[in-house]
């Protein structure tokens, strides 16, 4: 599967700020306040840090889509 979105999903939480997604993927994701993805993020060449990133979330706010789903595919 490869990864074609990622977002901020604050539905049931919000961002803690903490800065581990930047930490484990600086490529894609910067935390400025709250967690942004960078506009310009080669998702493709970082897929294994996104999903580590989002595993790791404590507030598990980083969305995932993949292969165009139109949906959140992690949880």
């Amino acid at each position: 599967m490869a990864i074609t979105k990622v977002w901020l999903d604050e539905s049931e939480n919000e961002c803690a700020m903490c800065g581990a997604c930047e930490a484990i993927c600086p490529d894609v994701f910067e935390v400025p306040e709250k967690m942004v993805v960078k506009a310009d993020a080669d998702l493709g060449a970082n897929e294994s840090e996104i999903e580590e990133a989002a595993q790791g979330c404590p507030a598990a706010v980083i969305a995932i889509e993949n292969d165009h789903s139109g949906k959140r595919d992690n949880t």
